[in-house]
C-alpha cells in the first residue's frame, strides 16, 4: 500500500501533488485544511483519512476529529495536527499514542521524517501550502508492506 502524506495546506492545493500522489492508495491529511473542498479534491485521487488543525474553522471540525486512528496495511496509524502537544516532536507523540506504529502530524511546517523505538514511524510531510518561515513546501510519501518496516520519503514540491 502506498501513503500519501500531506499538512498545513491552509487552502492550496498545489497542482505538483496531484503527480506526486498519482499512485497513492490512501491519503492522511495533518490539519490545517483550509476549505472542506480542499479534502474533496484529494478524495478524486484516493480514500482520505484527516484530522482538523488550528486554524480550521467550524466546517472542518464538524467533519473531522483532532486525532483519527486507522489501520492500513496491518499498520495502527495514528493521525493529528499535533498542536494540542504546543510544538509537536516525535518522542512526545510517541508517548501520547504508543499504541501507533506510524505517527502523522503537522502544525510545525517543517519536515521530520524519524524512527522512534525502531518500530514507530513518525513523520511531518511538512507543509504543502503557501511557503512560511523559510521552509519549502513538501509531502510524504509512505509505502506499507505487512511483516517489514514502512519505507518513506519526502518530496519536494
Amino acid at each position: 500500500m502506498r501513503l500519501g502524506i500531506i499538512a498545513d495546506t491552509h487552502g492550496k492545493l498545489r497542482p505538483e501533488v496531484f503527480d506526486v500522489f498519482a499512485e497513492v492508495d490512501h491519503i492522511l491529511h495533518g490539519g490545517d485544511i483550509g476549505p472542506v473542498d480542499l479534502l474533496t479534491e484529494l478524495e478524486a485521487i484516493a480514500p482520505v483519512t484527516a484530522v482538523y488543525g488550528n486554524t480550521d474553522g467550524f466546517e472542518v471540525r464538524s467533519r473531522y476529529p483532532q486525532v483519527a486512528e486507522c489501520e492500513l496495511d496491518g499498520f495502527i496509524v495514528v493521525v493529528t495536527h499535533g498542536d494540542q502537544f504546543g510544538s509537536p516532536t516525535p518522542q512526545v507523540l510517541h508517548e501520547a499514542f504508543p499504541q501507533a506504529e506510524i505517527l502523522v502530524y503537522g502544525h510545525t511546517h517543517k519536515a521530520v521524517l524519524e524512527l522512534v523505538d525502531k518500530t514507530v514511524t513518525v513523520m511531518n510531510p511538512g507543509s504543502a501550502g503557501i511557503a512560511r518561515f523559510g521552509v519549502p513546501a513538501t509531502v510524504g510519501i509512505m509505502e506499507l508492506e505487512p511483516g517489514i518496516p514502512p519505507r518513506a520519503r519526502l518530496v519536494p514540491l
